[in-house]
């Protein structure tokens, strides 16, 4: 018996795929940059260094979750998951809006400790180590971005202002090391007052995140745009004389198509039984990443 996949399901894991390998690159990123950021605070005497290097080792779990969930919305559906396993993918977007929100009140917690206690000034040796940073997490942003957009992806849209909002609490610290630096003593917690402003970004990153994941599990309806391709595709299947509802939801990395078509009331069984198959077939293979097609036919009076 033969266990090749569908080429819908195939191209559903292709996506899933590549989405995963950009993911375990933005894991390595971020274990690297942990390591300069936590090198760079100690030695630099900076806290919001070091309460980024924290916010990168959160990352790290956040994206392996990410990668996990990633992988089970790519699989096929079975006996137990009728509808496939999407659901997966933008619950890995809320788990990714829950580290947002806890990374946000842990380093708005210590820059407030930072305020409210004397410490020593910022060396200004980490004002060109934080630069670097946040042009390599806006970099790697973009390009998280274009690969989410590329398989559809919530939970790599959600990973990649993640890595946006990384390099806004990274470009605040630059800023409040500055400050510091220039102005010297009786500035030393700039660098915590900046740390506090980006924790506000950032909890408006999360919630932006956590209701596009929303959006998913709910299942809202998809784009008037899309729903009108899908409409197009079905109607220009030979026999099909007019459309009556047509639903759509995503489901991870692919969307589920409901649709209901009118034919000739003369037609015969079998003979509706083949348009309704027809109007499957092309909506399976199209570039709308439908997985799947359900078709009720009713007769044109």
């Amino acid at each position: 018996m033969s266990t090749e996949l569908p080429e819908h399901h195939a191209a559903t894991q292709r996506r899933g795929r590549a989405s995963t390998k950009i993911v375990l690159r933005g894991i390595l990123l971020n274990a690297l940059l942990a390591a300069l950021k936590f090198a760079g605070g100690i030695f630099g005497h900076t806290y919001a260094l070091i309460a980024d290097g924290t916010e990168s080792l959160l990352d790290i779990l956040s994206s392996i979750l990410v990668w996990a969930g990633v992988r089970v919305a790519s699989r096929p559906p079975d006996a137990n998951h009728p509808y496939g396993h999407g659901k997966a993918e933008p619950l890995a977007a809320l788990s990714v809006a829950v580290f947002i929100f806890g990374a946000a009140g842990w380093v708005g917690w210590h820059a407030i400790r930072g305020i409210v206690t004397p410490h020593q000034g910022p060396h200004w040796a980490t004002l060109p180590l934080l630069a670097a940073i946040v042009g390599t997490k806006i970099w790697f942003s973009r390009r998280m971005r274009k690969a989410g957009e590329a398989a559809d992806s919530t939970a790599l849209g959600a990973e990649a202002l993640h890595h946006y909002s990384d390099a806004i609490t990274s470009g605040a610290a630059f800023v409040g090391i500055a400050i510091a630096v220039v102005g010297g003593h009786g500035y030393e917690s700039a660098d915590d007052w900046a740390a506090l402003v980006a924790c506000v970004v950032i909890v408006f990153n999360g919630v932006s995140m956590s209701r596009s994941a929303m959006r998913d599990v709910m299942d809202t309806a998809v784009p008037q745009r899309y729903e009108d391709e899908v409409r197009s595709l079905a109607l220009a299947v030979p026999g099909v004389l007019a459309l009556d509802k047509t639903r759509v939801r995503k489901s991870g990395l692919s969307n589920l198509v409901d649709i209901q078509v009118r034919v000739k009331g003369s037609l015969t069984v079998t003979e509706g039984h083949a348009i309704a198959h027809a109007v499957k077939d092309a909506l399976l293979a199209s570039s709308l990443r439908v997985s799947d097609v359900t078709v009720h036919i009713e007769p044109m009076k």
